[in-house]
């Protein structure tokens, strides 16, 4: 007769959650993909639609279809692996975590772009992968446990070299969607983590005083 091991429940439960933050993030590179085919078959109508246009209120809509608008197949394929690897490190924090801190990079990060950046159709999700760049790096110097500071130098050895995108170069590149996406994820690194930590340690270092 054979026999069932059951695995320890802490186990199963980091099982559970891997399977379910790779379930989220395939689905939302499957709309990427799937919107991309139809950008294409539409001749890129969709780009045209759903980009954020600085200052045209039509182009607010951007703040939620622009991550998932690419200009070519090229352009998608170099977000993809990026947008998932640090997704993922990003939802080791817990998927609530993982769709506030997405929700919070493409609003603010978009708006700023909306507000600040040149005349352009700004597009792309890389905007998104500047902001989880920015917030796990800011999480680790802001939280400074053994695991941030882990996920930080790790996310800072893989793709440390993305944050020259921040600067003008290429006229076809969303500079600014990189910077204010970076902006926007270091910024929620601090509301989310590093104001919680600054208050303790200022309530720590407060001495009682005497009636």
């Amino acid at each position: 007769m054979a026999k069932a091991h059951a695995q320890p429940a802490a186990a199963q439960t980091r099982k559970e959650q891997l399977i379910q933050a790779l379930i989220i993030l395939g689905v939302a590179v499957a709309a990427m993909w799937g919107l991309e085919l139809i950008d294409w078959a539409t001749g890129h109508a969709l780009d045209r639609s759903l980009g954020i246009r600085p200052r045209d209120p039509a182009g607010l809509i951007g703040l939620v279809g622009a991550p998932f608008m690419h200009g070519d197949v090229a352009h998608l394929t170099a977000n993809t692996i990026p947008f998932v690897v640090l997704g993922l490190f990003v939802m080791l924090r817990g998927v609530p975590t993982f769709f506030k801190t997405t929700a919070f990079i493409a609003l603010v990060g978009g708006l700023l772009v909306w507000i600040a950046a040149r005349d352009a159709n700004h597009i792309g999700a890389s905007g998104v992968i500047f902001g989880y760049f920015g917030y796990l790096l800011g999480v680790g110097f802001f939280e400074r446990s053994f695991k941030s500071i882990l996920v930080a130098g790790l996310v800072a050895f893989l793709y440390g070299g993305i944050i020259f995108g921040v600067l003008p170069n290429d006229p076809r590149i969303s500079w600014e969607g990189h910077l204010f996406g970076f902006i926007a994820g270091g910024g929620w690194a601090y509301l989310s983590v590093g104001r919680e930590r600054l208050a303790d340690k200022r309530a720590k270092g407060q001495t009682p005083t005497r009636v």
